[in-house]
C-alpha cells in the first residue's frame, strides 16, 4: 500500500508541475514578476531559507558582503519553515509559475527535484565563469549533479566519525589514545566499557545503529557499494553490505536489542544526552555534535576516530550537506546565479562557515578557519576527501527510509540481512525502472 500511494503521490506532483509550467510558460512570459521585482536599475533576487539563530546570521551575512558588491543587483532573504511543508511549499510555488529566485537546499534531494524538471540547470552558467569540480570535495560536487548536469552549488558539509569517551576508556583499562581501529577491536572495547544489571545498562560502550550508525554508514566502512553508476541500479545486496548488516544483527543478539532499545528510549538529549552524563561510551556521530558537547559539558574528556573496518585500514565516512538552487520557473536566472556563484566561492563559504560553525565543501576554506589545527575538527577534514555521498537518485528518499526499514527488521529478528537487503534492493530499482 505504502508504495503504492507513494508512486500515485510522486506522479501526481510531476503532472501538476509540468502543466503548471507549461500554462505558466504560456499565460506569464515573467512580465508580471519582472515588474514587481526590478526599480530603479536594481534587481531583486528573493532568496528562501530555513535557517534560525546563528544559522540566519550566517546567511545574512553572505548576503549583505554580496549586495555591497552588487549595485544593480540586490538578494532578499526569506525565511520559510524547516520542515516538510517547506518542499510542498517550494513545489507549489515551482508548479504555480512564481517560486523564490533561489533556496536553500538539502543536497540529498538533487536528483529527485531533478527528475521531476523542478530545478534549473547550471552547467552552462558553471562553465562560462569557471566553477568547476576541483575546488570542492568529490562527494559534495557528485551530490550537487544529476546525469552529468549541475544542479546546485553545494555550500556546506558533515561527516560521520566514531566519538569515544577517554575517561571510561581509562575506567575499562583501555588506553585512551588508541581508539578501535579494527571491528574486532570496536567489539572487545565495547565489550570491556559495558556494565549491565540484569537488563539494565549502567553504561554500555556501544550501539553501532544509534545516531549516524546508519547502513551507510557500516556499508561503506565494510567496503560495500550502494549503486552501480553505469547500470544506473541499486545493490543493497553487495555481500560486504550484506555483512556489516549480519554484523549489527549479531550485536543485538549479544546485547539483546530490547534491553538496549529500553536503553535508548529512556536517554534524553541537550545536557542529558547519554554520551555526556556517561552512559554510553562511544557512539558514530557527526561534526554538529560538537558545538553541543561544548555548551552542555565544555570539560567532556573525548576524542574522535575513523570508523572502524574490518582490516583497519581503508577507512571513509560519508557526507551530506547544503547547497542553494534556482528553482525551475526563476523570473532572474542570471542575477540569481550571480548569488549563487558567490555563495558557492571562496569568499561565500569562508563567511558563512566561519558564522555557523561548520565545514566547508572547499578544503582550502577549511584550512583559512584553522579547522585543520584544531585537534577535533581536523580529524572531521582529514576524512572528508576519502568520504561518499547518498546516490543522487529520483528514489534517494524511498531508498533511505527503506534501509532504515531493513536494519530494523534485521536487528529485531524479523528476517535475515540477506533477503531483507535483497527485496529491498529490487524493491527501489522497481522504483526507478
Amino acid at each position: 500500500m505504502f508504495l503504492k500511494s507513494g508512486r500515485l503521490r510522486k506522479n501526481v506532483l510531476v503532472i501538476v508541475l509540468m502543466l503548471a509550467l507549461a500554462l505558466g510558460a504560456c499565460s506569464n512570459n515573467g512580465q508580471s514578476g519582472e515588474a514587481k521585482s526590478e526599480k530603479d536599475g536594481v534587481t531583486t533576487v528573493t532568496f528562501w531559507h530555513e535557517n534560525t539563530g546563528v544559522g540566519e546570521e550566517a546567511i545574512k551575512a553572505v548576503v549583505d558582503a554580496f549586495n555591497k558588491k552588487h549595485e544593480d543587483i540586490k538578494v532578499k532573504p526569506v525565511y520559510t519553515a524547516a520542515d516538510e511543508s517547506q518542499n510542498e511549499k517550494l513545489l507549489a510555488a515551482v508548479a504555480g509559475g512564481n517560486p523564490p529566485d533561489v533556496s536553500w537546499f538539502d543536497r540529498f534531494k538533487v536528483g529527485s527535484w531533478a527528475e521531476q524538471g523542478a530545478l534549473t540547470d547550471l552547467t552552462e552558467y558553471a562553465k562560462q565563469d569557471g566553477v568547476t569540480k576541483d575546488n570542492y570535495y568529490p562527494f559534495a560536487w557528485n551530490e550537487a549533479n544529476y546525469q552529468g548536469k549541475l544542479y546546485a552549488m553545494p555550500v556546506d558539509t558533515d561527516a560521520r566519525m566514531l566519538f569515544y569517551n577517554k575517561d571510561a576508556f581509562k575506567d575499562a583499562g583501555l588506553d585512551p589514545d588508541k581508539p578501535p581501529k579494527t571491528i574486532a577491536e570496536l567489539e572487545e572495547a565495547a565489550e570491556k566499557l559495558t556494565i549491565k544489571e540484569g537488563s539494565r545498562f549502567k553504561r554500555i560502550g556501544f550501539i553501532p545503529w544509534y545516531n549516524q550508525g546508519w547502513l551507510y554508514s557500516w556499508g561503506w566502512a565494510f567496503g560495500g557499494d550502494f549503486y552501480n553508476e553505469e547500470e544506473g541500479n541499486v545493490t543493497l545486496d553487495d555481500p560486504k553490505i550484506v555483512e556489516s548488516l549480519e554484523w549489527m544483527t549479531e550485536f543485538a543478539k549479544k546485547y539483546d536489542v530490547e534491553d538496549i532499545t529500553g536503553f535508548t528510549d529512556s536517554s534524553g538529549s541537550g545536557a542529558m544526552d547519554p554520551f555526556l552524563t556517561g552512559q554510553l561510551a562511544m557512539h558514530i556521530g557527526g561534526n554538529w555534535s560538537i558545538s553541543g558537547y561544548l555548551k552542555y559539558k565544555p570539560d567532556l574528556n573525548y576524542g574522535v576516530a575513523p570508523i572502524p573496518t574490518p582490516t583497519g585500514d581503508n577507512f571513509t565516512s560519508w557526507s551530506g550537506g547544503m547547497a542553494v538552487v534556482i528553482p525551475k520557473g526563476a523570473k532572474h536566472p542570471d542575477e540569481a546565479w550571480e548569488f549563487v556563484k558567490f555563495f558557492g566561492s571562496e569568499e561565500g563559504q569562508e563567511i558563512y562557515n566561519d558564522i555557523y560553525k561548520t565545514l566547508s565543501v572547499m578544503d582550502s576554506v577549511n584550512e583559512k578557519l584553522g579547522y585543520k589545527d584544531d585537534p577535533i575538527f581536523s580529524e572531521f577534514v582529514k576524512i572528508l576527501p576519502k568520504s561518499h555521498n547518498r546516490p543522487v537518485l529520483p528514489e534517494g528518499e524511498l531508498l533511505w527510509n527503506e534501509l532504515a526499514n531493513a536494519v530494523d527488521n534485521a536487528i529485531h529478528g524479523n528476517g535475515e540481512p540477506k533477503e531483507l537487503l535483497k527485496s529491498t534492493s529490487d524493491l527501489v530499482n522497481a522504483e526507478l525502472e
